[in-house]
Order: structure tokens, then C-alpha cells, then sequence
């Protein structure tokens, strides 16, 4: 018979990161340890902070079927009694970590997926703009992510593209506009060299995009969480960010970056900042995927023991004593 243990971890941040309407100074996060035959798998999740998860809350939610996972649920059999979100994730990615521990298999093996060297965005957050572009300068890496709201946003862009005009960068404005904001801005981005603009309007007010012509990918984050809102997105954008504390793990993740690729989409995986534990399972949906955005680990004061590898924007490092 399986034990399985559920932790509540809080994990300090170097500094506050700051996106539209929210400032995080600590990442309290849902682990999952699942034993088994002397193998442990383990999983990790954040949660989707805007659908009012917090780690209390996933918590609560893994403790009502613990019973039946200690009895043997499987991956299937968790889609289909929790809903997606952070508690399911931490439990799916924990089944993929054991099950490669019982097969002796790694998770490429049982995913069929080839693993190549991955670059990762990594993340400025909002500033002044002279803040952000000293900030971009000293990011070793080819690929930016920058954090805008709906004030200065266009200020702030050139400071960056200033600051790295070698770099590909892409925006991620965290429901931060208006329409109005978006048509105006969207060309002048173009000019700017950005390559995509993320999440500019509001979940739930963003039907206008239906009928809009952007001049660059606008790419859904707030407004697809997981396959049941792909068709409804897939009017309004043309990529997805694939999070897997949205879709409730690895396994519905998978799932979702193949119908996205089956409707024309772009794909991006993200993450909701977290350890190398909830990383690493990340790190084999970005193989499938235009865009990784993966650097959530590095935001912190510590990473877990055995972590993922950063290096000039290359994001690897997987091993057992991690995960998968």
C-alpha cells in the first residue's frame, strides 16, 4: 500500500516581483510525496492565485482523497475527481515521478519525448524604466520576458529594447489593458521587435479580440486554464501559455499543447513561479513548445537540493534525484 504525505512550504524571493496588481515577496507552495515499494515520487504546485488558490486551500483539496490515493488511484482516475488547478497538479506530476521510479523508465521514455537543450525566458519584472532596462542589460540570456501593466508600458518597452536590442522579447501584461490600450500599443511593439504580446485584456473581457487583426501573436494565459477552454480561446488568440498548476498537471498538459497544435496555435509553457520541483516537469511540456518560461526557480532566495540548471538562458538539468 501507498503513503502519501502532503507539506505546506513557503520559499522567500530575492526581491518582490511585481506584476499588474500584485506584489510577491514569498512562494508558499503544495508539495506531494507518494510511496511506494521504496520508490517516492514527489510533486510541487503554486496554485492559480487569481482563482483564489492558495496553498491552504490545495491542501485542503489533496487531503479529500488521500485515502483513495493511498488505495492506488492513478493519473486517470485524478482528472476525473479533481478539477484542474494546483492540488491535482502536485498529485499528477507526483504519479509521473513515482511511476518512473517503480519502471526504472525516465519520464522521456514514458512520455516519448525526445529532451533537447531548452533556452528560457527570463522574467523583468515592473519598474521604472530605467530600473527594467538595468535589469535586462545584466540577464544572461538571449530570451526576455517583460512584465508591463497599463502604465508607461511603452516607456518602459524601449528602456528594455534599449537596454538589449540582441535579445528576443516578449511582453506579459497580466490582464493590465484596455482594448483601446492594445490597439494602439500592438503596432508600436511590432516596430519595437517584439516577438509576442501576452494576456493584454482581462479573463472574461477579452471577446473583442475575436474580430481583431493583431499585427503580432497575442498569446492567452488567464483566458485558457486547461482544454475546456481551448475552443473559446482559440477565437480570441493565437497562442496558448500552458501552465501546469492551470491545467492540473503534467498529464492534461500534454494533452492541451496537442489540441492547441491541432487548431494552428502557438504554444508556451509557463509557470507560477515555484522550485525545481515544480520546474522540472515543466521542462518536458517545453519540448513541445515555441516558448519556455521556466525561470520561476530562480526568483528565489534558495532552490531545492539537486535543482534545475541555469546558464546563459539554458534551462536542464533533470536528474532522478530531482524528478521523472
Amino acid at each position: 500500500m501507498r503513503k502519501v504525505t502532503f507539506f505546506v512550504e513557503p520559499w522567500v524571493l530575492k526581491e518582490p516581483f511585481i506584476i499588474t496588481g500584485y506584489t510577491f515577496t514569498v512562494t508558499t507552495v503544495l508539495v506531494v510525496h507518494i510511496e511506494e515499494n521504496g520508490a517516492l515520487g514527489r510533486g510541487e504546485a503554486t496554485g492559480v492565485y487569481y482563482k483564489g488558490e492558495t496553498a491552504e486551500s490545495m491542501l485542503k483539496q489533496a487531503h479529500s482523497i488521500k485515502d483513495r490515493l493511498e488505495e492506488g488511484m492513478d493519473r486517470e482516475e485524478l482528472g476525473k475527481v479533481l478539477p484542474a488547478g494546483g492540488a491535482r497538479n502536485a498529485i499528477d506530476c507526483a504519479l509521473w515521478d513515482l511511476e518512473a521510479k517503480l519502471s526504472g523508465h525516465s519520464i522521456w521514455h514514458l512520455t516519448g519525448i525526445k529532451y533537447e537543450e531548452t533556452t528560457t525566458v527570463n522574467t523583468v519584472s515592473i519598474a521604472e524604466p530605467d530600473e527594467m532596462a538595468a535589469c535586462a542589460r545584466h540577464l544572461n540570456t538571449p530570451s526576455i520576458k517583460v512584465k508591463l501593466n497599463g502604465e508607461i508600458p511603452l516607456e518602459r518597452m524601449r528602456a528594455v529594447v534599449h537596454a538589449r536590442p540582441d535579445a528576443d522579447i516578449v511582453v506579459d501584461v497580466n490582464q493590465g489593458w484596455s482594448f483601446d490600450q492594445l490597439v494602439d500599443l500592438a503596432p508600436q511593439f511590432k516596430e519595437l521587435g517584439i516577438k509576442m504580446i501576452e494576456q493584454p485584456l482581462a479573463r472574461g473581457a477579452d471577446a473583442q479580440l475575436k474580430a481583431y487583426n493583431a499585427p503580432l501573436p497575442i498569446c492567452a494565459d488567464e483566458s485558457c486554464l486547461h482544454t475546456g477552454e481551448l475552443d473559446e480561446a482559440a477565437e480570441r488568440y493565437s497562442m496558448i501559455n500552458v501552465k501546469l498548476d492551470k491545467t492540473g498537471g503534467l498529464t492534461e498538459a500534454l494533452d492541451l499543447i496537442k489540441r492547441a497544435r491541432e487548431k494552428g496555435l502557438g504554444v508556451m509553457v509557463g509557470n507560477m513561479t515555484g522550485t525545481s520541483l515544480a520546474m522540472a516537469p515543466a521542462l518536458v511540456a517545453a519540448q513541445l513548445c515555441d516558448f519556455a518560461d521556466l525561470d520561476g526557480a530562480l526568483f528565489l532566495e534558495k532552490d531545492r537540493d539537486h535543482g534545475m540548471t541555469y546558464d546563459g538562458g539554458k534551462v536542464g538539468g533533470l536528474t532522478r534525484d530531482l524528478w521523472g
